[in-house]
């Protein structure tokens, strides 16, 4: 009961003096907000980031082996570009090859393309990314359509000129009009719209399905020969309870054999896993988080400096103040919590206004950028476990020194 009379005393004290000195309160107010501000939205930022790219990585599959010319890490210490360079791009042979020898996938898809210029009338869309996949693209890539269909399998195997196009082609060359079974012309050929793309946003591993038209695979390679085509892929999917680690070695012991490489030859071919990439990006997200605690810690350093600095004014001030509570019979624990607290006080206050100044920021920043920046719960208790550690550790010197003064000296000084 006594504690709990002193600390409701300690804190009429705290602020009531916080109180009567307005301006010096929002002045180490402000340093503890911008602090805090700054702090968390660099943990914002960086972990909404992060999520993103993981999100859009995820959506790769985590159960596909993707074969390609080159490797998404460089296969571990130096990027030899040089020896990538003189590599075979993978080509179709190789996939119809996998599919009568490997045992571990389940789906196998051939695909490659190339930027092109969409038009249709007096409409049309640069950059458009024409892709020509094999049937089961369908089952190995994850979408889904607005409207239309996808290709049957024997129009996929005949080489139809069939497409299925993203909303930003549909909305820029169609406008408002029903796009399904309307031509659009696409490196020089027409294709006959099937299916339009759900609209995804381009995500930050670079897959774009709203700029994309996709064609059959049977298809593009009349306009197309695949031999001199940069970015081939073969994308490997494995059968449920097989890994992605047992299917890239049965892979790889097929890809040898079919391009007859002797056993002391390094493999002319990359099996990339998605794994690969998170472990880059969890070391490179690793770094930015360790800058970002740097760049905010400063921020906090200084706020903590402005708060014991206003403490240290306040013992000062109110000298004579403790001189007359130690008179009459203040403990040292009294006039210690009493400092404490409102150095506490105005730490919290500082970094709850500075968290809350986050919410708006945060949401603009999503509406200007079209990039989701997320408040988390974490993030929050984050800036209020700083906010009373700085509170603590800036107020724990003032309090101590005010809490030693005795009462004839605590006078006298003021006198």
């Amino acid at each position: 009961m006594l504690v709990i009379t002193q600390l409701t005393e300690s804190f009429k004290f705290a602020t009531h003096a916080l109180r009567n000195n307005k301006l010096r309160t929002f002045l180490s107010l402000l340093g503890i907000t911008i602090g805090i501000f700054a702090i968390i939205l660099v943990y914002s930022v960086v972990d909404s980031l992060e999520a993103n790219i993981r999100n859009s990585i995820n959506k790769l599959g985590d159960n596909i082996v993707y074969i390609q010319k080159w490797p998404f890490g460089g296969g571990g210490g130096e990027y030899k570009w040089w020896q990538y360079l003189n590599r075979p791009e993978p080509l179709p042979r190789d996939a119809e090859e996998l599919k009568r020898r490997i045992q571990k996938a389940e789906n196998i898809v051939f695909a490659f393309g190339r930027p092109s210029v969409v038009k249709f009338g007096n409409n049309s869309v640069e950059g458009a990314n024409v892709l020509g996949a094999t049937h089961d693209f369908q089952e190995v890539w994850q979408f889904n359509l607005a409207s239309g269909r996808y290709f049957t399998e024997l129009e996929s195997s005949s080489g139809k000129p069939y497409c299925i196009i993203g909303t930003d082609i549909a909305e820029a060359v169609f406008g408002t009009a029903n796009p399904i079974g309307q031509r659009i012309k696409a490196l020089g050929r027409k294709l006959v719209v099937v299916g339009v793309f759900e609209k995804t946003g381009k995500t930050l591993v670079g897959q774009d399905y709203d700029k994309m038209v996709l064609v059959p695979a049977t298809y593009l390679r009349k306009l197309i020969n695949p031999i001199n085509n940069g970015g081939n892929v073969i994308m490997v999917k494995a059968k449920p309870g097989v890994t992605v680690a047992e299917l890239s070695d049965e892979l790889r012991g097929h890809l040898r054999a079919i391009h007859r490489l002797k056993p002391r030859v390094d493999d002319d071919f990359s099996l990339n896993e998605i794994s690969i990439l998170s472990q880059s990006i969890s070391s490179v997200f690793q770094i930015i988080s360790i800058a970002g605690t740097i760049i905010g810690g400063f921020s906090i350093l200084v706020g903590g400096f402005g708060i014991a600095n206003i403490m240290f004014v306040s013992v000062k001030e109110r000298t004579g103040e403790i001189g007359i509570q130690k008179a009459l019979g203040a403990k040292r624990s009294f006039i210690l919590i009493q400092f404490l607290i409102e150095s506490v006080l105005l730490c919290l206050v500082g970094g709850l206004v500075g968290i809350l100044l986050l919410v708006p920021i945060v949401y603009l920043a999503t509406k200007a950028f079209d990039f989701t920046i997320f408040l988390s719960t974490g993030n929050i208790v984050l800036g209020i476990t700083l906010s009373l550690i700085i509170g603590v550790v800036s107020g724990a010197f003032p309090a101590i020194l005010a809490s030693r003064m005795t009462p004839v000296d605590a006078i006298r000084a003021k006198q």
